[in-house]
């Protein structure tokens, strides 16, 4: 249906309730939550979809869910549905993205008939895998991550099945907290069932449905809009991704950014094969990557819509590192071989348009625990130098938007003290515009734990652009109670601590923009 069906001010008042409702979804989920991944990082992303299951609307919150969540939503249309259902997956290769993300669906009812969609996808601290936190640098396959969830009924017709919940979190560290979480998804879901029948009922049932198809419209008119003010072309690059936990061996992932009037074509041949770690990434974190470089670089104010992305192709060669096969281990594709997309097609497209220098382009994962605990996090880095200004220090950066856990919850939380968390000072690549400089996070453990490290950027810095200079590479450390000095550990790393042990992560600053002056 045409977006002009319904008039310009109905249209962005229509607009702005589709945005709210999903602004309050994940306000309710952060603020019943119990693990500090969620509630003080906020590691969560909420959207609304219509009846077809296109995304209407999406909240900003992860930029990795942006493709990947109406993933999801086209796993479960497949199923029969009905009102009071709510379904859970977090299998990568049926609408995930890495196992720890779990995507909970409503189908939303309106007087009987079919609505839209709901959905909350949220970082869980723990889902079964073979190390605290389910984030293991060394896992092969999706068992050593955890607990793989095809999409399945977790309400059925209003009704929780209780048994399944149980099930399910038994085989996690902290079932407790797991299913307080789940719960917290289901809060969420629920106030998005509510605050649509208000809005069906205030404009009408069929207005509501015009309504979401006039967004999806609009945004699809500006995003080509923008795409035809970049010169037309063909524009490559490409990129490294380190060691996937075997050794220091290389991955490349490389790409192509057609421009075509008012469409874009990326396509990643020449990527290397889907390897034995765990550094893959399913398609829908692929396109989740690319659709995040276009909305920074076109116009970032465009309703986050799937209409935004129907002037975007996204093509890879399957079994690529960047379209895996099950079933391939991605844990670390979700988190880093996804930082490293983003940063090649911004490096593609910095060819034709003004663009910023790449940023660190990790999220630095640290996993800890023990029987008693699960403790996940991302640190933030440098982003790159812009071109009219300087890069934002001690961020996360690209496809990461969450907070930092504060020191008060951790300490207060967790056996951990922090002994250390400053800026790390001149890590920013030199240039007309700096880049911003990195982070120093140092944990001392204070029970025995296990650790792991999925991180990048260690042996090749962030480049800078237009002849700024490179940020600083990243540096991971282990300093033993009692001994003289501190260990080095490399990108992808496992392990042990006792008490005293303090590990160590010196995260890289971001690219400089320009020639210094």
């Amino acid at each position: 249906m045409n977006g002009w069906a319904i008039d310009p001010v109905t249209l962005q008042v229509m607009a702005g309730a589709l945005r709210s409702i999903c602004e309050d979804m994940g306000a309710v989920l952060v603020r019943s939550a119990h693990s500090p991944n969620i509630k003080e990082r906020r590691d969560a992303s909420t959207g609304l979809f219509d009846a077809s299951g296109e995304m209407v609307m999406q909240a900003e919150h992860i930029p990795v869910h942006l493709g990947a969540m109406p993933e999801s939503v086209a796993a479960v249309i497949e199923e029969r549905h009905s009102e009071g259902d709510v379904w859970i997956l977090n299998d990568p290769y049926r609408g995930g993205t890495h196992l720890p993300d779990i995507t909970l669906v409503s189908p939303l009812f309106v007087d009987g008939r079919l609505a839209g969609y709901a959905a909350s996808r949220a970082h869980h601290a723990d889902v079964g895998g073979s190390s605290p936190g389910s984030m293991p640098a060394d896992s092969t396959s999706l068992a050593h991550e955890g607990v793989v969830i095809a999409p399945t009924l977790l309400v059925r017709a209003g009704e929780l099945q209780g048994r399944l919940l149980e099930q399910l979190t038994a085989k996690m560290r902290g079932p407790a907290q797991r299913r307080a979480d789940l719960r917290a998804q289901l809060a969420a879901n629920r106030l998005a069932a509510e605050r649509v029948t208000k809005l069906a009922d205030q404009y009408g049932l069929e207005l509501l449905k015009t309504g979401m198809s006039a967004v999806l419209d609009y945004s699809d008119r500006r995003t080509r809009a923008a795409i035809a003010t970049i010169p037309d072309g063909s524009y490559s690059a490409r990129d490294l991704l380190e060691d996937d936990f075997d050794g220091p061996s290389d991955l490349t992932i490389a790409v192509t950014v057609s421009v075509d009037g008012e469409r874009i074509a990326v396509d990643f041949e020449g990527t290397d094969p889907q390897t034995g770690g765990n550094l893959n990434c399913p398609m829908s974190v692929t396109k989740s990557s690319v659709y995040y470089v276009l909305r920074v670089l076109t116009d970032p104010d465009i309703p986050s819509s799937a209409g935004a992305y129907r002037p975007i192709d996204v093509t890879a060669p399957a079994g690529c590192l960047v379209n895996a096969l099950p079933p391939a281990a991605v844990a670390g594709g979700n988190v880093e071989t996804s930082s490293r997309i983003a940063d090649v097609v911004m490096s593609a497209l910095a060819q034709a348009v003004d663009a910023p220098a790449l940023g660190q382009g990790t999220m630095n994962n640290v996993t800890l625990g023990n029987d008693s605990f699960a403790y996940y996090e991302t640190i933030g880095g440098g982003q790159g130098g812009c071109p009219n200004a300087a890069g934002p220090t001690a961020v996360h950066v690209a496809m990461s938007n969450t907070l930092n856990t504060p020191i008060e919850a951790l300490e207060l939380e967790f056996p951990l003290r922090m002994t250390e968390y400053s800026v790390r000072q001149r890590s920013g690549g030199r240039g007309l515009h700096d880049g911003g400089d990195g982070i120093v996070r140092e944990l001392e453990a204070l029970d025995q734990m296990q650790f792991s490290l999925l991180t990048e950027r260690r042996r090749h810095a962030p480049p800078g652009t237009a002849g700024g200079g490179s940020g600083a590479a990243g540096k991971n450390s282990l300093t033993r109670a009692g001994s003289d000095g501190p260990e080095a550990l490399p990108a992808k790393a496992r392990g042990k601590l006792g008490p005293g042990d303090r590990l160590r992560i010196e995260t890289p600053g971001g690219g400089g923009y320009g020639k210094p002056a």
